[in-house]
């Protein structure tokens, strides 16, 4: 793995220190190389939300650093719709913007700044923070570029075929449910629906499989006008950011509806997202070449640059953890990485608007459960159990094979690399409640 040289991009470089304390510790996921974005208010109150941004344990709130003077006037035109709780302003405005801002937190933040006595006051502690969906969302499209699990999945359901001949040349998606999307910390009740029943008459009642999955979702920057494609560089510069996705999935609905539409209640009704944006500048060093298995097809011209080729891929190291209503500390299920989804995050904006479908500000894209080659890397029980027939023994002695009520799950993710900061994305937390 080649060190990464943040000479093209000052923000990057790993000796800056930050005059937040708690921003120069080793193991913080929001370093001064981080800046992630979310939106928030204070906690116990009723004012209107507004942009932040995580600082070690502490939110720089936009709305309260806006009003300091020191801010240049450009800066200044950008900060407005974020100190309004509009991030989807930003998004709109491309990638210019976005690093023209970035570049602005930076200097503000870092150790030695001018600014830093007026914006002492604008922090927040995470603690103290009540955090909401990042943005607007007006479409969420959840693929399928996970290979491992698309292989282990079709070899449940179809063994002399599991992986059908179209995923290596086209990345499979559904549209899927906007309203349900919710903030880490989510609580949601069991869905119901229809499961096989006796002689052929299915039944109605509460998901006796329930899963998680652990997911990427990318949210979309400025995006493309209706009939206009992006081509592969404008697919690279016009995805905004990252967070952890739990796109949670009711096995037995599933696979009584999802022929030959794709899943629909099954899936519609939670999905969690971390809150915070992770932006494609932040994890620049943690890019890496993008390679198909011998033997596979290359990407058809539309899907394929040697930008892509030579830094598709990301290094991120993905965790899921289960805490049950019995146990006293969650429990390490997982761990795998982002770097084996079968295809990347410009391929997916890339194909979704091949067809001229226009991509807005704040779209989210779901990258599919991502798991890897060995069996403690899947990112779902659907995986872990075999389909429901192995149980895994939890360190407490519970067992499971799908989730229970009270279950809580826990996604984590990070990325490192030499001549890099380590950086994160905090917690994706969801907990099953009983059925209603």
């Amino acid at each position: 793995m080649t060190d990464f040289n943040a000479s093209t991009d000052p923000t990057l470089d790993p000796a800056l220190q930050s005059w937040v304390a708690s921003a120069n510790e080793p193991g913080t996921d929001f370093p001064l190389q981080n800046l992630p974005y979310g939106a928030f208010r204070r906690a116990g109150t009723d004012e209107p939300l507004r942009i932040g941004v995580a600082i070690g344990d502490q939110v720089l709130d936009l709305k309260l650093a806006a009003a300091q003077a020191g801010w240049p006037a450009d800066v200044a035109a950008l900060l407005a719709p974020l100190a309004a709780g509009d991030l989807n302003a930003l998004m709109a405005q491309g990638a210019p913007a976005r690093r023209t801002m970035r570049a602005a937190l930076s200097a503000a933040l870092r150790d030695g700044s001018p600014q830093q006595a007026a914006l002492q006051a604008a922090l927040v502690p995470q603690a103290q923070a009540e955090m909401a969906v990042p943005c607007r969302i007006g479409d969420y499209t959840d693929f399928y570029a996970g290979i491992h699990h698309a292989t282990a999945v079709g070899k449940l359901f179809r063994p002399d075929n599991p992986l059908l001949p179209n995923y290596k040349w086209v990345p499979i998606g559904y549209h899927g449910r906007v309203s349900s999307i919710r903030v880490s910390g989510q609580q949601f009740r069991r869905p119901k629906g229809q499961t096989p029943g006796a002689d052929g008459v299915p039944v109605y009642g509460p998901a006796k499989r329930l899963d998680y999955e652990l997911e990427m979702g990318v949210f979309v920057g400025a995006g493309n006008a209706l009939g206009e494609p992006l081509t592969m560089a404008q697919a690279e510069t016009e995805w905004f950011g990252m967070v952890l996705l739990n796109d949670w999935s009711a096995r037995d609905i599933q696979a009584w509806e999802y022929q030959p539409l794709g899943p629909f209640l099954s899936k519609s009704f939670a999905s969690t997202l971390s809150p915070w944006i992770v932006t494609q500048e932040a994890l620049a060093p943690f890019r890496r070449p993008f390679t198909r298995p011998e033997g596979d097809p290359a990407p058809l011209p539309h899907l394929d640059s040697p930008a892509n080729r030579e830094r598709g891929a990301l290094a991120i190291t993905i965790e899921v953890w289960l805490q049950t209503a019995g146990m006293g500390a969650p429990e390490r299920l997982s761990q795998g990485s982002v770097g084996d989804a079968y295809w990347t995050v410009a391929q997916l904006l890339a194909h979704h608007s091949s067809n001229g479908c226009n991509l807005q500000p704040g779209d989210l894209l779901g990258s599919g459960t991502l798991s890897g080659p060995k069996p403690d890397q899947a990112g779902s029980l659907l995986e872990l159990t075999q389909g429901g027939k192995q149980p895994i023994t939890l360190a407490s002695g519970e067992q499971r094979t799908f989730l229970q009520d009270g279950d809580t799950v826990i996604l984590k993710a990070w990325a490192e690399a030499p001549g890099a900061r380590r950086i994160g994305f905090g917690e994706c937390r969801g907990t099953v409640l009983a059925a209603g």
